[in-house]
């Protein structure tokens, strides 16, 4: 995984236009949202960074990039999020790449606390983060539009095992 560049741009607007893809993320972005949200993640990223670290997935077999996977940090926690293309659902790349993500944040980071935001009925997303070590923490009903529909908030956390030790 390597921060997203310019070169990215296609794969950014595709995982964001896709139905497949964001049908239980988020409504469609404009086009223009799309490219604002692409262009806030193109500076180098540090730790104080307001903006999201955005790494994208690649096979490592082929070089082709298939989704993107980061977090953005807020209150001393890092939220994280993936979007992969809809062909590599179901095939354990989400998995590996947050572990490989939380591994990375907390011992080169040295960020401990990490939580994620699932809206309600994303199956696949839920298992991703429990397979990961997250545990749901809260449910929030009626928290997240999309389509009109009212979703609850599933919210998840997890706390590396650096900090576990300490406490």
């Amino acid at each position: 995984m390597v921060q997203i560049t310019a070169d990215d741009w296609g794969l950014f607007q595709s995982l964001n236009q896709d139905p497949a893809v964001i049908s239980l993320c988020f409504d469609e972005p404009s086009p223009e949202a799309i490219k604002e949200s692409f262009e806030s993640r193109l500076p180098a990223w540090n730790k104080s960074s307001d903006h999201w670290l955005c790494l994208t997935m690649t096979l490592a077999e082929t070089g082709e990039k298939i989704g993107v996977t980061g977090f953005r940090m807020a209150e001393g926690k890092a939220e994280v999020g993936y979007l992969i293309l809809p062909k590599y659902h179901g095939q354990g790349f989400g998995t590996e790449s947050l572990k490989a993500l939380l591994k990375w944040a907390s011992e080169e980071q040295g960020i401990q606390s990490f939580g994620a935001i699932v809206t309600e009925g994303n199956v696949s997303s839920e298992k991703v983060l429990t397979k990961s070590g997250f545990s749901l923490k809260e449910v929030v009903p009626d928290a997240y539009e999309i389509g009109g529909k009212l979703y609850a908030d599933h919210i998840y956390s997890y706390e590396s095992i650096a900090l576990k030790q300490t406490v």
